[in-house]
C-alpha cells in the first residue's frame, strides 16, 4: 500500500509543517498548496489519502470534496477535512461518507497519526 498523503492547504507555513509530522510518521507527503491543482493531481495519480484544508480559494474544501465524489466519481478515497472550525465534525456526520473524517487545527502528532490509521491501519 502506498504511504503516500497528499495535503491541500493553502497557507504555506501550514503546508511546511505538515511535511514534516507526515514525514515523522512515516509518510510520503505530496504538498499542494493550489486546490485546483490537487483536483487534476488526485485523478492522475491518487493518494492513499487526502489532507484537505477548507478554507481556500478559488474553490473550498466542501467544494473540493463535491467535484471529488461526484464529478470524478473518486468515492473511496479517504480524505480528512483539516479545519479549526468544531462545527465541521457536525456536518461530517449527516453527510454519512465512510471515507471522510475531521482533524481540528492545530493537530498533535498524536491526533494526526491517529486519523491517518483510522483510514490506512497501521
Amino acid at each position: 500500500m502506498t504511504r503516500k498523503i497528499m495535503l491541500v492547504e493553502d497557507d504555506l507555513p501550514i503546508l511546511e509543517m505538515m511535511e514534516i509530522l507526515l514525514r515523522k510518521i512515516g509518510y510520503e507527503p505530496v504538498l499542494v498548496p493550489d486546490v485546483l491543482e490537487a483536483l487534476e493531481l488526485v485523478k492522475r495519480d491518487p493518494p492513499a489519502l487526502i489532507l484537505l484544508d477548507i478554507m481556500m480559494t478559488p474553490i473550498n474544501g466542501w467544494e473540493f470534496l463535491e467535484k471529488l465524489r461526484t464529478e470524478y466519481n473518486i468515492r473511496e478515497l479517504p480524505v480528512l477535512l483539516f479545519t479549526a472550525s468544531p462545527s465541521v465534525e457536525e456536518k461530517i456526520r449527516q453527510m454519512n461518507d465512510p471515507y471522510l473524517g475531521v482533524l481540528q487545527k492545530p493537530v498533535s502528532v498524536p491526533d494526526l497519526k491517529a486519523g491517518i490509521e483510522r483510514f490506512l491501519g497501521k
